[in-house]
């Protein structure tokens, strides 16, 4: 099995064709094994692992607990061998091929310019075949003849280096990743390390188990270190990694110890050695941090990458909202919220429970207060003392804090109806001290939210008289920023610009919630504003800047509780927060576009974010595609360019205008103007897009698009001069109407569009009139903007 190809046939324009050989030059096993390949039905998306003995004695499927990926390996293959039985693998078109191949050719005497030559003239045909299909050539891994055996291919330690020299350099040229697997597994000498193999050129366990690891986040599409969210203050990688036991759950495998310190409470040192997994820290929030961590490092599940890390946050309150007064909420979705805010060291929950739609909080005094008849909507659905109970429970056992708000005076009508009173009467505030006073006796909670915003007050000791009667139980109140007269020992969640009123008394704790809504975010622009924020105007918290929390008001009706999650960005800007929140520091102002902001900086985070979902091992909303590649030219009505924006979505004028700066510094009405950029493709092909120009908030009884058209302005997109139609609407047109459900308005929510590309790069040209600058009213805000983004598959 000799023969090798030096160089590759062409017919008509640079067309590749393989070689051809008889069938009697390879021998019988390589036929069982080619056989059987052809055999088995083609699946999608597989993940080939292609070459010789080498990867034929892997169980590579087990190994990655995916059953995508697919064995080509043959022993005693050469690159002929691959030649010859190429086709049953590009007719697969796979998602990804792994080859490694070349040793039994060098064995045989055989050049290493040949044998690179042979391997580019595999990885081209597979180019050619199936464009999409991603290359992986792995270096040749090194060989040992310290056990004497394999004579011909333990020779050649220095034509393995030159072939992998070779293999590297045309890398870039050839349009394939290559690999370097020989550095790590090579000694001192420059062999095979004897701890990988038993005859000098084959693998054991350990080294398959090394491979696995080095290539673990390319065979997944992951960063090249563990994605940490959020980044630790100091991280230093080391050699080596760590091997998991795993008949040892991983917290069976760190050894802790706690130490007095005058940091943070919640700092934590996490040592991860070759020998060992150590952590310090001075309190057990502290090692929880730490575990949260170490759980992102053990990605793969069996081996973790050595590396130093001290962290600590820069914001003692890193805080999610949730509302459940208008729309109720599953104990079990409000698990998993608080599992995400847990992995991502969020440590308060903020339960936002009374509203004027419904009453959702159990109360023995008054049980007319759940009572079906005075709700809205989700009639009878509420939350009972063990419900609470055992929410608070939940959040303690993850260091998390719950903060119940019940909403007084404001937002009380559903109390109103049940109690026939209004809060701020005589009859009323007697009966609110009760609630309290069973509230505050029944449940172990440090913190009351009182709410006490949106509302004319006309009992002006109402909110002084709560707040001293909740503080007598020994509890703190926190009320909304503006909102009520509250007493200086009340803690202030801003929900619109007022820091400037209370940051000259420094007695005044404060919580920023400020363009934190993401009920009224974009899910693109949501993660960009957030990662971008400086919170609470400061770099990291003090006495006085507490912290910020993000906020879902899903005003709207839904028609299914998932669409809370679904229709808002609550994930992906969830764990943008927790990069900020956490590590501190970002720009002042408030930012709708990448380039506004520190572009290297968000390109990074987005890579880390796009890692979660697979970090997180299970099926939960996460409306987010990448964005930082995209660059688009603006230009003028008259066709004059004006200058270049990066991002998925664009705003070219944000309805908070001149709070939040948009992409057009003066943006006229009556005008137009246009965005171009360019998708590549590596095939004729049909992909799918998010396409959008007016993102609704979930708030306001927004009127639905209209018919035929994409949005209020009538804006236009085209694809290689091509017009993309915009989706046939389901409630076209349609009134606004807060208790009709949200459908496909937003293209976060429907499916995506699918549009026809060609090979090559394609012209994506986008329209965007500008009307009135100012909505009709209200619940319709004028906003100019356009989302056009690819979506991964």
């Amino acid at each position: 099995m000799g023969l090798t190809i030096l160089g590759f046939h062409l017919l008509g324009h640079a067309q590749i064709v393989l070689p051809t050989y008889p069938d009697s030059i390879f021998n019988t096993y390589y036929h069982q094994r080619a056989s059987l390949f052809t055999s088995i039905p083609a699946t999608n998306r597989d993940i080939i692992f292609l070459g010789n003995s080498i990867n034929d004695g892997a169980e590579w499927a087990e190994l990655f607990n995916d059953i995508r990926i697919k064995n080509r390996g043959i022993s005693g293959d050469m690159t002929t061998g691959i030649l010859h039985r190429l086709t049953e693998v590009t007719d697969r078109k796979p998602a990804k091929v792994f080859l490694m191949i070349g040793i039994n050719d060098l064995g045989r005497g055989v050049s290493p310019d040949s044998v690179v030559k042979n391997i580019l003239l595999i990885n081209d045909y597979i180019k050619q075949e199936t464009p999409s299909t991603k290359v992986y050539i792995e270096s040749i891994l090194p060989v040992n003849p310290s056990f004497g055996k394999f004579a011909g291919q333990v020779s050649k330690v220095k034509e393995i280096l030159q072939a992998n020299a070779l293999l590297k350099s045309a890398a870039k040229a050839h349009g394939f990743a290559f690999i370097d697997l020989h550095s790590s597994f090579v000694n001192a000498q420059g062999y095979l390390d004897s701890k990988y193999t038993n005859d000098g050129l084959h693998l054991v366990g350990a080294g398959y188990q090394l491979w696995r690891h080095l290539i673990y986040p390319k065979v997944f599409d992951l960063t090249e270190k563990p994605a940490l969210i959020p980044m630790p203050k100091k991280v230093d990688w080391r050699a080596g990694y760590f091997s998991l036991d795993e008949g040892k759950s991983l917290e069976a495998q760190v050894k802790i110890e706690l130490i007095a310190s005058a940091d943070k409470n919640e700092a934590y040192e996490l040592k991860v050695s070759p020998n060992n997994i150590l952590i310090k820290a001075s309190t057990q929030h502290g090692v929880f941090n730490a575990m949260q961590t170490l759980q992102q490092l053990a990605r793969n599940g069996q081996t973790i990458d050595a590396v130093e890390i001290q962290d600590a946050p820069a914001f003692a309150w890193r805080g999610y909202m949730i509302d459940v007064g208008r729309n109720y909420l599953s104990m079990d979705l409000l698990k998993q919220q608080i599992n995400i805010m847990a992995k991502y060291k969020l440590n308060v929950f903020h339960f936002h429970a009374t509203e004027d739609i419904a009453w959702r909080i159990a109360i023995k005094q008054y049980p007319q207060l759940t009572a079906p008849e005075y709700m809205l909507r989700n009639k009878g659905m509420y939350y009972s003392e063990a419900d609470i109970k055992e929410l608070i429970a939940y959040c303690k056992a993850r260091n998390i804090l719950f903060v119940p708000e019940i909403d007084m005076p404001g937002h009380s009508a559903a109390f109103k109806r049940a109690m026939r009173t209004d809060m701020q009467s005589d009859s009323g505030l007697v009966i609110v001290k009760n609630i309290l006073k069973e509230f505050c006796t029944t449940y172990d909670v440090p913190y009351i939210h009182i709410g006490a915003d949106e509302v004319k007050i006309t009992n002006p000791n109402f909110i002084p008289e709560i707040t001293k009667y909740i503080q007598s139980f020994g509890k703190k109140v926190i009320g909304w920023q503006p909102g009520g007269n509250f007493l200086d020992s009340t803690i202030r969640q801003l929900w619109m610009d007022d820091l400037g009123k209370i940051t000259n008394d420094k007695q005044i704790q404060y919580i920023d919630s400020r363009h934190l809504y993401l009920n009224h975010m974009d899910p693109l622009e949501a993660v960009t504003t957030i990662f971008n924020r400086q919170l609470a105007n400061k770099d990291q918290g003090d006495q006085n800047a507490l912290g910020a929390i993000i906020c879902t008001w899903h005003d709207r009706a839904v028609s299914t509780q998932e669409d809370v999650l679904q229709m808002n960005p609550v994930y992906p800007a969830m764990m943008a927060f927790a990069e900020r929140s956490w590590r501190g520091g970002g720009q002042p102002g408030w930012i709708a576009n990448i380039s506004y902001g520190d572009t290297k900086a968000f390109a990074e985070f987005e890579a880390r974010l796009l890692n979660q979902p697979f970090y997180l091992h299970a099926q939960i909303p996460f409306p987010y595609q990448r964005q930082s590649q995209l660059e688009w030219q603006l230009y003028d009505g008259n066709e004059k360019y004006i200058k270049a924006v990066t991002g998925g979505t664009i705003v070219l004028r944000h309805w908070w205008e001149p709070l939040i700066k948009g992409a057009i510094d003066s943006l006229q009405p009556n005008s137009i103007w246009y965005a171009q950029t360019e998708i590549w493709s590596d095939e004729n092909t049909t992909k799918p897009f998010w396409i959008g120009f007016n993102n609704l908030s979930r708030s306001p009884a927004t009127d639905s698009h209209p018919m035929g058209e994409w949005s209020f302005n009538k804006p236009a997109v085209w694809v290689n001069n091509q017009m993309i139609a915009p989706p046939d609407w389901k409630r076209g047109a349609q009134k606004g109407n807060a208790e009709i459900p949200l459908s496909d308005e937003g293209y976060e929510y429907r499916s995506p569009t699918m549009i026809p590309l060609q090979k090559g790069w394609n012209k994506v040209r986008i329209k965007i009139p500008i009307d009135q600058l100012k909505g009709k009213d209200w619940q319709n805000p004028a906003k100019y903007m356009f989302t056009f983004v690819p979506v991964a598959q």
